[in-house]
């Protein structure tokens, strides 16, 4: 799913070089299945019509329909893992005021939900508190699926590693930030943190030839 976010890439992107044109986000969740059936989805798209992303993103999300193309019904999950507490990665987390995985944890970063506020705290932190499971720094948050602090875009934002996939949310928001980790994102919440983060992190990944699973990339998967 894509949309046109009608602000021009050089503004979202500063010292790009980017053009003018607007930019085509889409969103992605990824679904992590280990070798003892153990099921692991990491982010939850923008949600239903009624989510807080949908003052701006194309809601209802897709993400019900995918789960069930593939065989997977949402009590079938045991872990949720969330990036970052933005409306386009969290909404998904609930449906019909109540958590949409019923049997799942929901991992979250002290640091993001300290920070939580508006209608995703409101209508996404508080209906799924008592699922919570929040964590500080890097962690084990299922059997071979770890989660890495690396704050910038949010003070929490967090990537997930499964082997050699990195799902890394909103650490890269465009291709042109692989080239150059420095090009700022208009809506980094601390823009030198997140280039920290974003340089330290991919070198790292580029010196393992991993795959990245990208959030908002026209193609979600690449080999570095």
């Amino acid at each position: 799913m894509g949309a046109a976010i009608r602000r021009p890439l050089s503004e979202m992107f500063a010292g790009s070089g980017l053009p003018d044109d607007p930019w085509v986000l889409h969103f992605h969740c990824f679904l992590i299945r280990d070798a003892a059936d153990r099921l692991t989805l990491v982010d939850t798209g923008i949600g239903g019509t009624d989510s807080p992303a949908s003052t701006w993103a194309p809601v209802p999300g897709t993400l019900a329909g995918e789960l069930a193309a593939a065989g997977v019904a949402p009590a079938d999950i045991g872990t949720v893992i969330l990036t970052h507490l933005h409306s386009d990665h969290a909404s998904g987390a609930v449906a019909d005021g109540r958590p949409a995985f019923e049997n799942a944890r929901y991992v979250v970063q002290k640091a993001d939900l300290d920070a939580a506020k508006g209608p995703v705290l409101d209508d996404v932190v508080t209906v799924i508190k008592g699922q919570l499971h929040v964590v500080e720094g890097d962690a084990e948050v299922a059997p071979g699926v770890r989660v890495r602090h690396t704050p910038g875009h949010t003070p929490g934002h967090q990537i997930a590693r499964a082997g050699e996939l990195a799902m890394t949310g909103d650490l890269v928001l465009h291709p042109v930030q692989l080239d150059d980790p420095s090009v700022p994102y208009l809506y980094d919440d601390d823009q030198d943190a997140a280039v920290r983060s974003r340089t330290e992190v991919l070198a790292a990944l580029r010196a393992e030839r991993a795959i990245l699973a990208t959030g908002h990339f026209s193609e979600p998967f690449l080999r570095l």
